[in-house]
């Protein structure tokens, strides 16, 4: 109607065909609004104004990404699905939007805070940007059955519900170890604001990483043992530092030697590759006090697993500076062999470090002794009552 010419670009980051695009979508959207209907024409594959002068393009971002940088005049590009969209993925397609009033629309279903989607919409925001939170609630045309199926599993799925119905970051995994003990834990008011004791040890639990860029993560968990609970109070992580960053950490967070003891896996006592020198030996020098915990053999993870477990009704997380830790419990899940729909193990991903420091942990735990009652006749018969 303003007379102007050019197209609506749709994207996804995976997108094979038209059968993977949102072609299907965008026509039962103009077919359901009379005054769209007249002003479109619809096609077998096309989409276009009955002018001709505007028109529907579908691509995919992981392999027409360089084809859509030669694209003009697009009015509206609209990237669907946008939660795997990569950071290049988006810094080729952006400057493609050369039009003075051209729009940009991501929409998307929260997974991760680390994505390169949420980083750059959500986490990174300017005047000329709007985000809008829209949920099943929000939807007019929200069916009956649908609203059952979030009832259903609101109350049998709580671990997924937040981000299948609300809009939150995954949590937990299907197979996830942890899930149903994160919730339990949620749901009874033990993630929350948590203080350390003055008087009581810190106690850091690593799970060894190396130096370089393919080094596995450092990490590193912060509790306390206090009577038959568990408070967790810090997580720390990172990847291809060498010890002194570590060291800096802890002593930013006030771990110092006169305060906090670490407890490092079996192979906190070999040689880093690339300083050649022991973690230990690097804690110690450092002046802290150092626990190597043997070797368990085989069946280790299982063994840290079950004890997670065991002892997570115990546990207090201090929410502020635990979360990216708890998000790696959540995440950490099972191998399946989907042929013979049996458990490989742990799977070894971004969260396997940050749950093998935790389980380190719960082995490393033991249980407070009760001091035996003094039988009050042993006092009698020696002279000490009167």
């Amino acid at each position: 109607m303003a007379g102007r010419e050019g197209q609506i670009l749709c994207c996804r980051q995976f997108m094979n065909s038209l059968a993977d695009s949102s072609l299907e979508e965008i026509k039962a959207a103009i077919r359901s609004e009379p005054w769209l209907l007249e002003r479109f024409e619809i096609g077998e594959k096309f989409i276009r104004t009955k002018s001709g002068r505007v028109y529907y393009a579908f691509a995919g971002l992981d392999r027409n990404i360089d084809s859509i940088k030669s694209k003009a005049r697009i009015l509206l590009c609209w990237v669907d699905e946008a939660e795997p969209v990569t950071d290049e993925a988006w810094s080729k397609l952006i400057p493609t939007l050369r039009e003075e009033d051209s729009e940009l629309w991501a929409t998307w279903n929260p997974e991760r805070k680390t994505s390169a989607t949420h980083k750059r919409f959500r986490e990174s925001t300017g005047d000329r940007m709007k985000i809008v939170e829209l949920n099943w609630r929000d939807n007019p045309w929200f069916p009956d059955i649908l609203n059952r199926t979030r009832l259903r599993d609101k109350e049998q799925r709580p671990d997924s519900y937040d981000h299948i119905w609300e809009g939150g970051f995954v949590t937990v995994v299907e197979g996830a170890y942890f899930a149903s003990a994160l919730t339990q834990a949620k749901s009874e008011g033990r993630i929350g604001r948590v203080a350390a004791d003055p008087l009581m040890t810190i106690r850091l639990f690593v799970d060894i990483g190396g130096t370089g860029a393919k080094a596995d993560n450092f990490v590193i968990w912060a509790a306390q043992f206090i009577g038959r609970e568990i408070r967790v109070l810090d997580h720390y992580e990172a990847q291809g530092q060498p010890a002194a960053a570590h060291l800096n950490w802890c002593r930013s967070r006030g771990y110092t030697p006169e305060k906090a003891q670490f407890w490092l896996p079996h192979d906190g006592s070999t040689q880093d590759k690339v300083f050649d020198v022991s973690y230990e030996s690097a804690l110690r020098s450092a002046g802290y006090s150092v626990t190597v915990i043997p070797n368990q053999g085989k069946g280790a993870a299982a063994a840290r697993i079950e004890e997670a477990r065991r002892l997570f009704p115990a546990m207090w997380f201090n929410e502020a500076t635990t979360e990216a830790g708890r998000d790696a419990l959540g995440w950490y899940h099972e191998r399946r062999d989907p042929d013979r729909g049996i458990g490989l193990g742990p799977e070894h991903d971004w969260a396997s470090h940050s749950a093998d420091a935790f389980g380190l942990m719960c082995v490393a735990y033991q249980e407070p002794t009760t001091a035996k009652r003094p039988d009050p006749r042993n006092f009698a018969q020696h002279g000490w009552m009167s």
